[in-house]
């Protein structure tokens, strides 16, 4: 291959010239037999140092610059055109494929004559989706047009936040999970069980993405309100993953939901026939905390230190020992534990202006003392105590927790789970909210109850 057909090559693979606009990233079959290789530079090794990162059909929402770009490795190449284009979501654009389009693509006689633009398409599927009165069946029409098209999905998901927000996550997502089997219908994620305990990343390298920025991962135990989910928690990565995309810009290749699969103790599912996770109980001790261990060294392994991991619906005496045991060594946040805690901190602090004084002026009393709870009392603790230059360990006793046994106090140290004792003040037994509240009101002058 000459030198001149070598540079033209580059140039419609990067999408250069008058087709700039577009950054056409997908190479023909068709068009690549017609390049002469003379013996220099293999097709194959052109498209590879020349698609980079990025590609597709125009790119409307930026994913191809929301990143840094990187050279994709050889089986994760597509060289899509015609009937194998329209299925492939990521640069599947339907009927909105211009005249120019389906020339180049070889999209003729594939496609209806018309031509919709995006916003058409989004008024007609707002239309279809506004048809259904039941929510499950707006999420699953929301997945499958995630599936096909995903930049119209995130298009309707982006214009229409305030109504497709219910859809794809709380509260609809709940019963998708508690369905996932029976409407199961394309793996949205990855799925590491205790079938590949020793070959996680093996699993890791299967999926096709290698510059993944976020990964949202559970072991479904406790999913929302609803309890051990097991394997169908899946549904919570997939559509917290979305947000991350919609509402924060994260280009959805980047993004990767994991559902790690130890079993269940639903005998509801166990006895499914339709379940589609691992039928048997829960692993716990030693064994989960080897898995746990090889899931976490493979992902920062197969994706570099700067990838952040998302602990999502695990239960209490997990969340707490996972973030504990990886912040010093990964990247990881827990939404439960400091997600809701900082939006809580933010609208105290916000608070301030209407009710005067400072965070250490008042007293705070918990309905709750479950991962949100203890999170939100954590922070405020930290506050103050960065306001005061008082240790955290005297901060925290402007803070009390009401659980299902009633206050939470010193009497009760020896019973409590690890993450309550911190706020196991001194303090007689109260077993009851209003109690509490006396409790609270009794020791200060200024009080402000925040119910979790």
């Amino acid at each position: 291959m000459s030198s001149l057909q070598r540079h033209f090559l580059r140039r419609v693979v990067q999408g250069v010239g008058r087709e700039r606009k577009s950054r056409w990233g997908l190479i023909t079959e068709r068009k690549m037999a017609n390049v002469v290789n003379d013996g220099g530079d293999s097709t194959e090794e052109i498209v590879n140092g020349a698609v980079g990162g990025g590609g597709g059909v125009e790119d409307v929402y930026g994913e191809d610059f929301a990143t840094e770009e990187q050279f994709l490795t050889p089986w994760a190449v597509s060289i899509a055109s015609g009937y194998n284009l329209m299925r492939d979501p990521r640069h599947n654009k339907g009927t909105a494929f211009t005249e120019k389009e389906r020339d180049a693509h070889y999209l003729r006689g594939l496609l209806p004559p018309a031509i919709f633009t995006q916003e058409l398409q989004e008024k007609r599927l707002m239309h279809n989706l506004r048809q259904f009165e039941v929510p499950l069946q707006r999420y699953m029409a929301m997945m499958d047009l995630q599936e096909r098209n995903e930049r119209l999905f995130y298009k309707l998901l982006i214009d229409n936040v305030e109504e497709l927000l219910p859809v794809v996550y709380t509260p609809t997502v709940g019963e998708a999970c508690q369905k996932y089997g029976s409407i199961f219908r394309r793996p949205q994620g990855l799925y590491i069980s205790l079938k590949e305990k020793g070959k996680i990343l093996e699993v890791l390298k299967n999926w096709p993405e290698r510059n993944i920025q976020v990964i949202v991962v559970t072991d479904g135990e406790r999913i929302l309100g609803l309890g051990d989910l097991g394997c169908q928690g899946m549904g919570i990565p997939v559509g917290k993953l979305s947000l991350y995309t919609a509402l924060g810009g994260i280009r959805p290749s980047a993004c990767l939901p994991i559902t790690i699969d130890v079993g269940t103790n639903n005998e509801k599912l166990l006895n499914d026939e339709f379940y589609i996770g691992l039928k048997q109980r829960r692993a716990t001790g030693q064994e989960y905390a080897e898995l746990l261990e090889e899931f976490m060294t493979a992902v920062k392994q197969n994706y570099g230190e700067k990838v952040l991991v998302q602990f999502e619906d695990f239960a209490n005496h997990n969340a707490f020992d996972l973030l504990e045991k990886y912040t010093r060594s990964h990247l990881v946040f827990n939404d439960d534990i400091q997600g809701t805690a900082s939006v809580v901190l933010a609208g105290l602090i916000a608070a301030l202006k209407l009710v005067g004084g400072t965070l250490a002026d008042h007293k705070f009393l918990f309905l709750g003392a479950g991962e949100a709870g203890t999170g939100i009392a954590e922070l405020i603790a930290l506050e103050i105590s960065k306001q005061t230059k008082a240790p955290v360990e005297e901060t925290r006793k402007k803070i009390w927790l009401v659980d299902s046994k009633g206050l939470i106090v010193s009497s009760r140290k020896e019973s409590l789970q690890h993450f309550k004792k911190p706020w196991a003040h001194d303090h007689e037994p109260v077993k009851n909210l209003l109690d509490a509240v006396k409790v609270c009101k009794k020791n200060t002058g200024i009080s402000y109850h925040l119910r979790n």
